[in-house]
């Protein structure tokens, strides 16, 4: 099992530190995943990335405890959503990236599963500074980016993604959270492919403006564990390789 610094004691942290492990900082949100998912998909998915990504990685590394409260405004009209302003979000990241900094971890990667632009704006925002102010490289493996976008499923490359059978796959991939899918509510749900991406951009800023009037966009019905596990495997080469960019061995 990977160390999660918030499981161990404060010699244990210090001898850790001493490895100059990659500590990875899991990244997600609380709000609303469809009828059929919980609040904290984003931040689950990201501890589950971690988790296999320490795994592959082949040198010291821990996880941090995750960051779950960002901007997340798209679905702030859903009971459960819990949404703070951008800059509140980007200076909870900094502070608590250059804490870890402050510990004796010089090497942080943020591992993030909540893609609201927004957020990804903070993060990168974030990055910038938490750079500037401990004069460490970050790294900040970031889905959205092409390379890595091309390398996923149909249904995110079209932008239909939130809550369906993109993130429901990859929770179901995990084995400690996919009791957390609610079968029963996603078998029921239909099929709604609309581009997110795109209803963003012609200047939609709520989910049932969009016409997802569930919270959910593509088709959670057609999820399954093997596109979940299809889905980690591309996930951890993104975060392991964006690992050996920012600090080569």
């Amino acid at each position: 099992m990977p160390a999660y610094l918030p499981e161990l004691t404060y010699p244990e942290v210090e001898a850790l530190a001493a490895t100059a492990p990659v500590v990875f900082l899991p990244i997600g949100a609380i709000e609303a995943h469809g009828p059929h998912l919980p609040l904290e998909t984003d931040t689950l998915l990201s501890m589950e990335l971690c988790e296999r990504a320490v795994a592959r990685l082949g040198q010291p590394a821990a996880i941090a405890a995750p960051i779950p409260f960002t901007t997340a405004g798209y679905a702030s009209s859903f009971r459960g959503t819990l949404s703070i302003p951008p800059a509140t979000a980007q200076a909870l990241v900094r502070d608590v990236a250059v804490g870890l900094t402050k510990m004796g971890f010089s090497r942080v990667c943020f591992v993030n599963s909540h893609l609201d632009p927004a957020h990804a704006d903070v993060l990168r925002a974030a990055k910038h500074e938490i750079e500037s102010i401990t004069g460490y490289k970050l790294a900040f493996p970031d889905q959205l980016e092409p390379r890595w976008a091309r390398t996923l499923s149909d249904e995110y490359k079209r932008a239909a993604c939130h809550a369906g059978s993109y993130e429901t796959s990859l929770l179901l991939a995990s084995a400690g959270a996919r009791h957390l899918v609610r079968d029963g509510e996603r078998a029921q749900l239909p099929p709604l492919d609309i581009n997110l991406a795109k209803a963003m951009k012609q200047g939609t800023t709520r989910f049932e403006e969009a016409g997802a009037t569930r919270a959910y966009f593509g088709d959670p019905a057609a999820a399954t564990i093997e596109e979940g596990e299809w889905l980690y495997e591309r996930l951890v080469t993104m975060v392991v390789t964006v690992v050996h960019e920012t600090w080569p061995t």
